[in-house]
């Protein structure tokens, strides 16, 4: 089943946003068979990047993470991942009473999950956390889970393709407004003492 909606999503997303529209699954159904699964990539690819090859900036020294202190933050990383595509959801079903009723938590979780596809597996590129690898190949990554998103809100939504592209742009800024809070509040747990401990 996961392995029909990833591949699905990834080569033709307009035909495959039909077919989960059509779907009935349940928010612990979504959670348990897709979110959990393909959120966990990240995390987990960071914790072995962190520890076992580091990174460096320029012709700098590698810097690696020791166990428990990347272990920490991979689990923090993972919980902000599910809070945050559960938060969107909400606020996505919030919203859709202005672009013309009311949806299901449902359905605008599956929106939200399957559009994130693309960033979740790119997630794998922690693993070897080299920057400019993760920005030359993250970018079209991100490109792509916008188009992604463009292309599935008038199907999930059920609404003209007309107002799905305001809704979409809606849903994109609230999602970037996200992203600039999970990065303030990463600085002020840094600088309340919670950070990250280097190995020697």
């Amino acid at each position: 089943m996961i392995i029909n909606h990833i591949g699905g999503i990834l080569k033709n997303p307009a035909e495959h946003w039909e077919i989960v529209s059509q779907e009935n699954r349940s928010v612990s159904d979504l959670f348990l068979g897709y979110i959990l699964i393909l959120g966990a990539i990240p995390p987990i690819a960071g914790l072995i990047g962190t520890t076992q090859f580091g990174w460096s900036f320029g012709a700098g020294a590698t810097v690696k993470l020791t166990f428990i202190s990347a272990l920490k933050i991979s689990i923090a990383y993972y919980l902000a991942i599910l809070v945050a595509i559960y938060t969107l959801a909400k606020l996505i079903q919030w919203m859709s009473r202005t672009y013309g009723g009311e949806q299901s938590l449902e359905r605008c979780l599956a929106l939200t999950a399957y559009a994130a596809t693309p960033i979740f597996l790119v997630g794998i590129l922690q693993v070897y956390p080299v920057m400019w690898v993760n920005y030359v190949l993250g970018l079209p990554v991100l490109a792509y889970t916008i188009y992604l998103l463009y292309t599935g809100t008038p199907i999930m939504m059920r609404i003209p393709r007309e107002q799905g592209f305001l809704f979409s742009s809606a849903i994109l800024a609230v999602g970037l407004v996200a992203l600039v809070g999970l990065l303030a509040s990463t600085v002020m747990l840094w600088s309340a003492g919670i950070q990250p401990e280097f190995t020697h």
